[in-house]
């Protein structure tokens, strides 16, 4: 097995950066998720219900600042707000980030319709990953879910899609709906991520989490944006336990390096 692809999604909800190579840190790969969109309550606002987002772009240069990119509208480049104010939130069970300014903001607003702030994570050690979600020692965790990576395989997608053309009609999914850090591709089972419990990626090494449960902004096709039943509807069929969907797995770094899109895979 080899890594396909490697996704970082700087601003979450927001589309993915693919990337040729990309640094491990402990709280997952560099200058992924670390960014959200709040609106004036410090609510985040997630793509389910404000899905363009996923039509902007937030590239990250080598300080982690960001320039922001949509079809239409001026670049705009954010600094890390380094020093900036805090403000209260209710983003991933953290009470207050750093707002990233005016401008920002005022950018971001034009984009999603209504007013919004871009805020920032600081120090990812003030989210540790929950041990009801495989966490331990106090890991430091991002605005990811519940787990630093998310890794998918292009086996396991072939299968889903083979579900739905059986059950549906030809619908094949984009990867990009399930919104994977890291795709592997070379696995000859469908599925067999669900057993893996140890994983080495080029010279990284990394321990299972936990399985990811899918929510509806994976019916959202991320080119049109139009929403649809798929896959959840063909989830729900073959890959439902514990009353919710699966798809992907969630995976915590042992250590730090890089990874490369061809670096070998080894599960066990």
């Amino acid at each position: 097995m080899q890594v396909g692809s490697i996704h970082i999604y700087p601003i979450k909800a927001t589309a993915a950066v693919t990337l040729p190579a990309s640094s491990v840190e402990l709280a997952g790969l560099r200058h992924d998720r670390r960014w959200a969109v709040v609106d004036p309550l410090g609510t985040r606002l997630n793509a389910t219900t404000h899905d363009r987002l996923l039509t902007v772009t937030a590239t990250p240069d080598a300080e982690g600042g960001l320039t922001l990119t949509r079809v239409g509208a001026v670049p705009w480049h954010v600094p890390v707000p380094r020093g900036g104010p805090e403000v209260a939130v209710d983003v991933s069970r953290l009470p207050t980030m750093i707002d990233a300014g005016d401008e920002a903001a005022l950018w971001l607003s034009a984009v999603v319709g209504e007013p919004v702030r871009l805020v920032w994570q600081d120090d990812p050690a003030r989210r540790p990953i929950s041990t009801k979600h495989g966490g331990r020692d106090a890991e430091p965790l991002s605005l990811a879910d519940t787990g630093p990576l998310l890794v998918t395989t292009s086996v396991s997608l072939a299968q889903l899609d083979a579900w739905v053309a059986q059950d549906h009609g030809p619908e094949p999914m984009d990867m990009r709906r399930f919104r994977p850090n890291i795709v592997i591709e070379g696995s000859d089972l469908a599925f067999a991520e669900d057993s893996w419990r140890q994983i080495r990626i080029g010279d990284v090494s990394f321990r299972f989490a936990e399985h990811c449960d899918r929510c509806l902004v994976t019916t959202i096709d991320p080119t049109t944006l139009a929403h649809g039943k798929e896959p959840i509807r063909t989830l729900a069929r073959h890959r439902k336990w514990d009353g919710k969907t699966w798809f992907g797995i969630r995976l915590v770094p042992l250590g730090t390096g890089t990874v490369a899109v061809g670096d070998p895979v080894v599960a066990f």
